[in-house]
């Protein structure tokens, strides 16, 4: 029998033989930020506006990703045109992966669709439903994907967020050579579009023990 072709890259960045890394999904919103592991999906609600939920935010998801090996974001959704918020998303973006960088975490950009498609198989899961469902059931059928095939069930405020998050971080195990599951080819073949790092990367100015333990000082509960 023939091993199915490899459709992306294997990781240089973990040892064989070692420990599977800690790698965390981020879907970013400014409503409701999904945020998962191996495991695990969270999302991440805050009722403040402007600074000071970006502040919250951007405080929240450093300390998820203290001690990660690898985090994968979800990027813009282009074709979606401008919507409300969008400005303030791209902020929430840049300052969450600027974060990264500066930390020193690798990061991979995976765009709306690869993370559909590894989680469904489509790009489009729901295109034959009527056109004002399509984007809810689409969330949905990523969400059942995830409690069948990885037994996560999400539920709640943010489930769809949780379950895209949890997508993501399945995505970057994949990749590093630790998948969670088999995946057919008909969804592997997402891992291929994603924006993996360049490793070992560009070496950056070390930050100070001073600076990092500032930057890491909790931030009171937003309401």
């Amino acid at each position: 029998m023939t091993s199915a072709p490899q459709l992306a890259p294997v990781s240089p960045m973990f040892e064989p033989g070692g420990p599977p890394p800690l790698v965390i999904g981020i879907d970013p919103s400014l409503t409701c930020t999904g945020i998962a592991g191996d495991g695990w999906a969270d999302a991440l609600r805050c009722k403040g506006r402007g600074h000071h939920r970006l502040r919250w935010l951007r405080s929240e998801v450093r300390q998820r990703t203290r001690m990660a090996d690898l985090v994968v974001i979800e990027g813009a959704a282009y074709g979606r045109g401008a919507q409300a918020g969008h400005h303030e998303l791209a902020g929430l973006w840049w300052q969450i992966t600027q974060d990264l960088w500066e930390r020193r975490i690798p990061y991979a950009v995976a765009n709306p669709h690869a993370r559909t498609i590894y989680a469904t198989g489509h790009a489009y899961p729901a295109k034959d439903a009527p056109k004002e469902k399509r984007a809810r059931i689409a969330k949905g059928m990523v969400r059942d994907a995830v409690a069948e095939r990885y037994g996560i069930e999400c539920e709640g405020p943010g489930r769809y967020d949780k379950a895209d998050a949890f997508i993501l971080a399945a995505m970057g195990l994949h990749w590093a050579g630790w998948p969670l599951t088999v995946v057919p080819d008909s969804h592997r073949r997402a891992l291929g579009a994603v924006a993996w790092p360049d490793l070992p990367g560009t070496p950056i100015p070390a930050l100070t023990w001073e600076n990092f333990e500032k930057n890491l000082a909790p931030i009171p509960l937003c309401n």
